[in-house]
């Protein structure tokens, strides 16, 4: 059968259709998209019985309804989130549902500490100057982060991970989650109640998933915690944070610095080129004035490794499906409905 894969990006593309080769040896046929999957675009889906979903796709209820019109069994998430996936109607309607439930967490990890480096030492600004040969330093004063505390929300394999680097820096470590992580607390890590890491945190990195409890985990009351220095990383879910908020915490003149690789209302922005068209969002775009702001597009996981990962796993959900076997990437199968 064919299988179609949907926001497909250029470097994944190839690792895609090598773990196809390897895997199914021209079994199944694969067709690569880079648009995204949404009430627009799901007619190019009819007759495909297998689809690859991206985290910026839209899998509602109506799109999903007219997947499974159009003859589609089971969708492959390339990813470990999925809420944009309405799981309740997919079992509804009969879909199975996988997604990518591990891969490399050191490329998210590493890339938070990425940003929060950058925007702590002002590497951004310096590089546009020194393109243009100017060579001072007024404004590009940063701090040592040793002795310093660092926050991490969330210590599972991810928050773990940037918590080890916090500890090779010599930070303190404080730690919010629902159970306490024992590697963590080898580190020497406290775990303390969110409104405190908050307020104590010189840094604080977010690395929970988006559920309806944690949305905008981060909003006014939790930002008026913060110290005026501190430095917010958002390398998780856009949807964590109340972007306004933010751009009112900094309008206010608070906080060191902001690295977000994520935001709320991505979808249909990031991983596209916009920079011909005019940018209606107005959030995005106030953000993107303040220069202590270092925003990228959703790249955290996007090394070889953790994307080699992804396609592996994504075609060994496939397999299973084929198989009629399920596992710890299956989210919905027909006979749980």
């Amino acid at each position: 059968m064919e299988i179609v894969a949907y926001g497909v990006l250029a470097d994944e593309e190839p690792l895609l259709r090598e773990a196809f080769r390897e895997a199914f040896a021209g079994r199944h046929g694969l067709r690569c998209l880079g648009l995204f999957l949404d009430r627009d675009t799901v007619p190019t889906a009819a007759d495909h019985e297998v689809v690859l979903s991206s985290v910026n796709d839209t899998l509602d209820a109506d799109v999903l309804r007219s997947l499974a019109e159009g003859g589609t069994r089971m969708i492959a998430q390339r990813s470990t989130g999925y809420n944009n996936i309405d799981l309740t109607a997919a079992k509804e309607l009969g879909l199975t549902i996988a997604r990518v439930s591990y891969y490399s967490p050191y490329s998210v990890a590493e890339f938070a500490w990425a940003l929060a480096l950058a925007v702590n030492r002002r590497i951004v600004r310096a590089a546009y100057r020194t393109r243009e040969f100017d060579f001072r330093l007024d404004g590009l004063m940063g701090r040592d982060l040793r002795g310093r505390t660092a926050g991490v929300v969330g210590t599972g394999k991810i928050g773990t991970a940037f918590a080890r680097i916090a500890h090779g820096f010599g930070m303190r470590l404080l730690g919010w989650d629902i159970v306490e992580n024992p590697d963590c607390l080898a580190m020497g890590m406290q775990y303390v109640p969110r409104e405190r890491l908050f307020a104590e945190a010189d840094l604080v990195s977010l690395h929970v998933p988006l559920l309806p409890d944690t949305h905008h985990l981060v909003d006014a009351e939790v930002l008026a915690l913060m110290k005026d220095d501190a430095i917010l990383i958002n390398s998780s879910r856009g949807g964590l944070v109340d972007t306004d908020a933010l751009v009112e915490t900094l309008r206010a003149g608070r906080l060191s610095g902001v690295g977000l690789d994520v935001y709320e209302e991505e979808a249909g922005v990031f991983f596209l080129d916009k920079s011909l068209e005019v940018m209606t969002d107005d959030r995005l775009a106030r953000l993107m004035t303040f220069s202590n702001v270092l925003v990228t597009s959703h790249q955290a996981y996007f090394t070889r490794d953790a994307v080699g990962q992804i396609v592996r796993t994504t075609v060994a959900n496939i397999e299973d499906y084929c198989a009629g076997r399920s596992g710890d990437n299956t989210l919905v199968r027909p006979d749980t409905a």
